[in-house]
């Protein structure tokens, strides 16, 4: 089942919509699915009806309602990708992290108490590494993060598991950005790193002519692996 929610923010100033897909039983638990800069479109909502199919209650809130609410782009039409290009330099990822946390709250609630895990791509895979070092989420999910190698400072506060999706040839994360995080991660005892030889960024995606299918199989059963062991 699925559905539109509404999430008040943390300071009680606005509220915003999420999508969200429940499984047909009990929660095993929920995760967050934070969306790429293209909003929370049809691939976004996809990765939620497979969470919800494997188990969890399913939760995408639209972190670009300040700037662009409701809006869904196509990453493989041109003029759509560069407006998405646009909103990432628009958005405030700061605010993005509190309406996540509350996202969490929401999700929480929503599984009686329940653990709240977080995957992100591409801008929320940014995301979802600033969740696991500013809230209490329970473990995090990074595919393609971008900019990740200059938020290693936080390192220091991860406190529950994480995982990062690297593909080795993604254009917007260089070898010598990928090689720092591997350099500031490698031993930390809550972080595993993965590397796709060829791959490029969005590479996972769900539909478009980004996906490369056995990489994002493989990704994908690693993640299903890591969500089973931390959340149940």
């Amino acid at each position: 089942m699925t559905a539109t929610i509404s999430i008040e923010t943390l300071d009680h100033g606005g509220s915003f919509s999420a999508y969200v897909a429940e499984p047909a039983g009990k929660p095993r638990a929920a995760i967050v699915v934070i969306q790429e800069i293209f909003g929370v479109n049809a691939g976004i909502r996809r990765k939620c009806d497979r969470l919800a199919e494997a188990g969890y209650l399913a939760i995408a809130p639209d972190l670009f309602w300040r700037i662009a609410p409701g809006i869904e782009l196509d990453p493989d039409t041109k003029p759509e990708f560069e407006r998405g290009l646009g909103l990432f330099g628009e958005f405030d990822q700061q605010l993005g992290v509190t309406d996540i946390e509350a996202a969490i709250r929401a999700a929480r609630i929503l599984v009686d108490g329940g653990k709240v895990g977080a995957v992100g791509y591409c801008l929320g895979g940014r995301l979802a590494f600033m969740t696991a070092t500013r809230t209490d989420v329970d473990a995090s999910i990074g595919y393609y993060g971008v900019g990740i190698d200059g938020l290693l400072g936080e390192k220091h506060a991860i406190a529950r598991p994480v995982l990062l999706h690297i593909p080795q040839e993604d254009h917007f994360v260089d070898k010598a950005a990928q090689a720092r995080m591997h350099e500031g991660l490698d031993d930390h005892p809550k972080v595993t790193l993965y590397d796709y030889p060829g791959e490029d960024h969005g590479f996972a995606t769900e539909v478009g002519e980004r996906r490369s299918a056995i990489a994002a199989d493989l990704a994908d059963s690693r993640s299903a692996a890591f969500f089973a062991e931390n959340l149940g």
